[in-house]
Order: structure tokens, then sequence, then C-alpha cells
């Protein structure tokens, strides 16, 4: 994770499940439970890159993207999370819709 207030707030939330769904056909995106404060996130992304897990406060929504199609984001921009390490093909194919389960490393679960 990055190191700001929001990936902060975002790692103190788990364990939580969250409904994903692909608009885009290039990330996984749904809403939080609860919001995250926006401030403090550091650089905003316009250009997010596959891989990044990112949270776009205006509707406070966070999105895994797994491809870039070049397209970029409007203002103000989203705010970098942090990555995932493992299993983006996974998310990729995974369909449309789908329900995820984020745990903190090393709770035994994946």
């Amino acid at each position: 994770m990055t190191d700001t207030m929001v990936s902060r707030q975002f790692t103190a939330m788990p364990p939580l499940t969250v409904q994903l769904a692909d608009a885009w056909g290039q990330a996984k995106a749904g809403p939080l439970p609860r919001p995250l404060t926006a401030g403090g996130g550091g650089t905003p992304v316009h250009d997010p890159a596959a891989g990044g897990i990112y949270f776009w406060p205006v509707s406070g929504v966070i999105a895994v993207y797994y491809d870039d199609l070049g397209q970029t984001v409007p203002d103000p921009g989203l705010v970098r999370l942090g990555v995932v390490e493992a299993g983006l093909d996974d998310l990729s194919r995974a369909g449309r819709r789908l329900m995820v389960r984020i745990e903190p490393v090393g709770s035994g679960s994946r």
C-alpha cells in the first residue's frame, strides 16, 4: 500500500466484502461500505496503471485496474491506494460482476 492518510484508512477497514462490476473493460470497481476521507491522498492520478488499486473520491468507489486502455481520468483524479501483487489475470477473467473479500495480509485466507 502507499503511505497516505487515505491508504491507511483503507487498510484499517478489512475484513470487508465489496461487490465489484466491470463497466469499462479495464477495471473492476465498486463502492466501499464506509467512505474514505480523500484529503491527504498524495498526487492525483489521471492515468491509472494496470495492477493499481485506486479510490475515486467523487463517488467513494475503489477500482482495481487490470488493463491500460490509454484512457485518462478527469479531475479530481484517482487516489492510489496500492498495487495487486498476484492474481490480476484471474480478476480480469472473473466476469462482469463479482464479490471480493478483502482481508488483512497474514489472516490465513485468500
